[in-house]
């Protein structure tokens, strides 16, 4: 992957901020005219600095108006059992982000459902799915007081 100069960051922040913005568009805030500013955008394409495109859907629009967060301590840990885990939670469409952490837990998983009684019967198909026994601490979201995707890009 090459250097990211300071057009590709300029670049790279506009798309984050208006990712549906026409190449000219593009073009004309950073300076450049549309070919080499297209260029660019392919190249981070390529090199997968920039990684999709996505359409940011309001949860309640499809009644998804839980946000749950749940913290799995598995019993035993190897390399083995964390790939099966992996393969497990991947395929989980409520589950949005799942991370292996380091600390008092192993997993930290966000899931967004209909009801809590969604949330039983996904919680209880995880634990059966897993490779070893494991212990759960579930928070529930009141209030989402920040959520975002944009990541800060330095100039």
């Amino acid at each position: 992957m090459t250097d990211l100069d300071r057009t590709d960051r300029k670049i790279l922040d506009i798309l984050q901020r208006q990712g549906r913005i026409s190449m000219t568009d593009l073009a004309e805030q950073i300076g450049l005219s549309t070919s080499p500013c297209s260029e660019r955008v392919r190249r981070m394409e390529r090199e997968g600095v920039i990684t999709g495109y996505y359409a940011r859907v309001d949860p309640q629009a499809l009644g998804k108006t839980l946000l749950v967060f749940v913290e799995v301590t598995l019993s035993s840990k190897s390399g083995d059992v964390f790939d099966k885990v992996r393969k497990e939670l991947m395929h989980v469409p409520e589950v949005m982000e799942c991370h292996l952490v380091s600390g008092g837990f192993d997993y930290l998983i966000k899931a967004r459902l209909r009801a809590m009684s969604d949330y039983r019967n996904l919680l209880g198909d995880l634990l059966k799915k897993l490779p070893v026994t494991a212990e759960s601490r579930s928070y529930v979201v009141m209030e989402e007081v920040k959520e975002s995707l944009y990541l800060p890009v330095d100039r």
